[in-house]
């Protein structure tokens, strides 16, 4: 087949999905929404089939406003409906960030370790792609921040907060300070077109589970124009399969990002699904605390752990909905030796390094007998 020379070779974007008892690879939400949940969702989809001969509302105001009263409630933050941006997953719409302002001789920029589909937003926008580099507790040092943008000169900076696949978050202070350099920037915007500051998009994919004061960068979007804030339905809202992502920007951004849409792209269907599942948004975030407190407990579990050798586990600060921890001399074995126990984790981050998404109490518990025996810890 005649594949662009980029792609020769490259195999395409998966973690495992494999029939175990013990499923902790892909951060999902271990609860499935409640019996009323599911009444709401089943009765919004029946009354959105008897329309299904019809295209969809290409501009889904009714979910964008949804949205926006979501977010007024879960951060304070009032926004309108025209601020709000949604798509089949957070994948969907960061692409469409890329497909808007990245492109032929622009540039991209992120601080690695970070999610590992962002260099494959740039790849299939034909994006130039730099990574700088997190500190080795996974923070990222403003200072190094500014001088990547400054030589780089992005047209784009994604920045991850709670950061996957560490789990950590960014302080408001070093958003900032992001946002601040990527205004100096000037983006040439074609014949006769004034140069342009890159967009900053911080990825809020695990926002919900954030932490006590730690801070969502939609309490900055009045302050900069030039930054947007990307959440999805996948985690907090246990929506996974539903495949809904969405993102808070300015009018002029959210707009830039209709120009690039395919048409009709979010289907009848899935915007009835978005809608019901936001009406039950109390029910459906009740089980985040309980994810919280699990997470902080085995956090707090893995570093009572010790290697062989007497180290201490290594466990990375997470904001999110799952914990990465190592160093292993052998990850991959470590891993395998899980599985063969029935529990599933991911082989991913830094080398030495796995990650655990956060189940129930149960499946937890599974986990810690399986590592021990596995890694002798």
């Amino acid at each position: 087949m005649p594949l662009r020379p980029e792609l020769a070779g490259t195999e395409p974007y998966g973690a495992p999905q494999l029939d175990v008892p013990v499923l902790l690879n892909v951060n999902e939400n271990p609860y499935a929404p409640g019996t009323a949940v599911v009444a709401t969702i089943a009765d919004a989809v029946r009354a959105a089939a008897s329309g299904l001969n019809r295209y969809p509302d290409r501009d889904f105001l009714g979910l964008r406003s949804d949205l926006a009263a979501y977010l007024g409630t879960e951060s304070g933050v009032r926004l309108d409906a025209a601020q709000l941006w949604a798509a089949n997953g957070s994948n969907e719409v960061m692409l469409h960030v890329l497909q808007a302002f990245g492109g032929p001789g622009r540039t991209a920029v992120s601080f690695a370790p970070t999610y590992s589909m962002y260099p494959e937003y740039a790849r299939d926008t034909h994006t130039r792609w730099v990574v700088g580099r997190r500190a080795e507790d996974f923070t990222l040092d403003p200072d190094h921040a500014r001088e990547v943008i400054a030589r780089e000169q992005p047209s784009v900076v994604l920045l991850a907060s709670p950061n996957n696949p560490t789990g950590t978050a960014l302080p408001a202070a070093t958003v900032a300070a992001v946002c601040e350099a990527a205004l100096e920037v000037a983006v040439p915007t074609g014949p006769g077109g004034e140069p342009a500051p890159a967009v900053v998009v911080v990825d809020e994919a695990y926002g919900e589970f954030r932490r006590a004061g730690t801070p969502s960068a939609l309490g900055m979007l009045a302050r900069y124009p030039n930054l947007a804030v990307a959440r999805t339905m996948s985690k907090a809202f246990a929506l996974a399969g539903a495949r809904v992502g969405y993102l808070a920007a300015s009018r002029a951004f959210v707009d830039a990002l209709r120009v690039v849409r395919l048409p009709y792209h979010l289907s009848a269907v899935t915007q009835a699904v978005a809608r019901a599942a936001l009406s039950h948004a109390d029910e459906l975030l009740a089980q985040v605390e309980e994810l919280r407190a699990e997470r902080d407990a085995t956090v707090a579990w893995l570093r009572s752990l010790r290697h062989a050798d007497g180290r201490p586990l290594e466990v990375a600060e997470s904001d999110a909905n799952f914990v990465l921890f190592g160093e292993f001399t052998d990850r991959h074995a470590v891993w395998a030796g899980l599985l063969e126990r029935g529990v599933l984790i991911r082989e991913t981050g830094p080398d030495g390094w796995l990650r655990v998404s956060i189940g129930t109490r149960d499946e937890m518990r599974a986990f810690r007998d399986a590592l021990v025996e596995v890694a002798g810890l």
